[in-house]
C-alpha cells in the first residue's frame, strides 16, 4: 500500500512524518497476569494529518537502548565508534544501533557475513543456509536475535561500520487506528499488544510495542504518518446494509473507530460485533463503551467469548457458530463481514466458521457454501485486515 497519506494537507510519509506526541495512555489488561495490551492516544493538533476509519498509523520506533549496550559488549566495541548508518547519517555507534538498525531478527545477510567471519567453527549453521534447509533454518532462528549469534562466536573481531553495513534499515511498524476524526477530532488512538516473551536465556520484546509501552512519556517524539486502508471502509452512512465486525485482541481497534464514527454520523444500518480475548474481568477492552452504543442503537449486537474462564477455550470462531442461525439471516439481508487480526491462526479459523454457518444454515453443500464466500469476496462482503 501507499506510504501517503489521504486527504492531508501535508504529505507525512516516511521521509517526512509527522512528530507527533503521546499524550494519554491506559492498560486495558488491568489486573491480567498473561498479557498486557495498552491504549495510546495521540495528539495531531495543529498537523493538518487525517485519516479515514479503516487506515493504519505507521509508527517509526526506537530499539531498545539495553538491547544495544548488549550488542556493543557483544562486539568488544563501545558505543561511541562513529559509523553511517543507512540514510547516511554519521553518529555513535551505539545511537545508529538504538535509531536506525534492525538489531533484532537475523537476516541471511547478517548470517552469511558471521559464517565468513567464522569459518569452520560456524559449519553447522553455513549448512543451515543452503538452499534446502529452509525449515530447518527457521526452527534454529525461532526466538534467537542478533546478539544470540554475536555471543555464539564471542572470539569474532568487528569493526563498527562493518557491522553496521550488514544490518538492514529499521523499519516502521503498523498499527489499525482505533479512533475516528468525526468523534475524536485531531486524535488518533491505537490499540496495541505488547510483544514480550523469554527464549534462549533472555527476555525479547516487540520493538515498537515494548517502546510505546515501557520507554516513551510525553515528551516523547513519536514519527507517524497514515497507511491508508483502502479496501477496509464502512458503507455509507445512508446505507441500510447491516455490518458484522469480528475483531478478538487488537483486533478490535478498527472496528472502535467505525462505532465511533458510526455514531457520529448516524449510520443506518443494523451492526453486530464479535469480540474474544482470555479473560472477561481484564481484558474486555472498551466494554463500557459497546455497551452505550447498545443503548444509544450505535451497536445492535455484541457477542463475546472468553478463552480461558472455563475448562474449554471458547474462540470467537465457536460463537459464530453458536449464533450461526441469525449469522445466517445476516449475511442474507446482505451484510457486509470485517475482519481483523491473527492472519495465522484465527482468520482461518473464523473463516472455516463461516463457511461451516452458511454450509449448515443455508442448506448447501461445501462447494456451494465455497462459492456463496467467494461471491460474498467479490461483492466486497467479506473484507479482511488481518497480520
Amino acid at each position: 500500500m501507499s506510504e501517503e497519506a489521504t486527504s492531508n494537507t501535508i504529505a507525512f510519509n516516511r521521509k517526512n512524518p509527522l512528530i507527533a506526541r503521546l499524550v494519554r495512555r491506559r492498560l486495558l489488561t488491568e489486573g491480567c497476569d498473561e498479557k498486557e495490551t495498552w491504549h495510546f492516544e495521540i495528539d495531531l493538533q495543529g498537523s493538518g494529518m487525517e485519516y479515514t476509519p479503516g487506515d493504519s498509523l505507521a509508527v517509526l520506533p526506537k530499539n531498545d537502548p539495553a538491547l544495544a549496550d548488549d550488542i556493543v559488549k557483544a562486539l568488544h566495541l563501545t558505543g561511541d565508534e562513529i559509523v553511517t548508518d543507512a540514510n547516511g547519517v554519521a553518529m555513535p555507534l551505539r545511537q545508529a544501533l538504538v535509531d536506525s538498525c534492525v538489531i533484532t531478527t537475523p537476516d541471511k545477510k547478517f548470517l552469511n557475513k558471521l559464517v565468513e567471519k567464522a569459518g569452520e567453527s560456524a559449519s553447522d549453521l553455513a549448512r543451515l543456509l543452503e538452499p534446502d534447509h529452509k525449515d530447518a533454518l527457521n526452527h534454529f532462528l525461532w526466538g534467537r536475535e542478533i546478539v544470540d549469534c554475536l555471543l555464539q562466536f564471542p572470539s569474532l573481531k568487528w569493526e563498527a561500520q562493518e557491522f553496521v553495513d550488514i544490518l538492514k534499515k529499521l523499519n516502521i511498524r503498523l498499527y489499525s487506528i482505533a479512533s475516528s476524526l468525526a468523534a475524536k477530532p485531531n486524535e488518533c488512538h491505537l490499540t496495541v499488544a505488547v510483544v514480550q516473551y523469554e527464549s534462549h536465556g533472555r527476555q525479547r520484546k516487540g520493538v515498537c510495542s515494548s517502546w510505546l509501552a515501557h520507554r516513551t512519556d510525553e515528551h516523547t517524539p513519536v514519527p507517524c504518518f497514515i497507511n491508508p486502508g483502502k479496501g477496509f471502509r464502512l458503507p455509507d452512512p445512508s446505507d441500510d446494509v447491516p455490518v458484522i465486525f469480528i475483531g478478538p485482541g487488537t483486533g478490535i481497534a478498527p472496528f472502535r473507530a467505525f462505532l465511533q464514527h458510526r455514531q457520529a454520523t448516524q449510520a443506518r444500518g443494523k451492526a453486530w460485533l464479535f469480540f474474544g480475548e482470555i479473560h472477561a474481568d481484564t481484558c474486555y477492552f472498551y466494554g463500557e463503551e459497546w455497551d452505550t452504543y447498545l443503548q444509544d442503537g450505535t451497536l445492535d449486537r455484541v457477542t463475546t467469548a472468553w478463552s480461558r474462564d472455563q475448562a474449554e477455550k471458547i474462540y470467537i470462531q465457536h460463537k459464530i457458530v453458536e449464533q450461526g442461525a441469525d449469522f445466517w439471516s445476516w449475511l442474507e439481508s446482505g451484510a457486509i463481514v470485517y475482519v481483523c487480526g491473527d492472519a495465522e491462526r484465527m482468520a482461518p479459523d473464523v473463516d472455516k466458521a463461516i463457511h461451516d454457518v452458511i454450509a449448515t444454515h443455508g442448506g448447501k453443500t461445501t462447494e456451494e457454501a465455497a462459492a456463496y464466500v467467494e461471491q460474498m469476496r467479490k461483492d466486497k462482503r467479506y473484507r479482511r485486515d488481518v497480520y
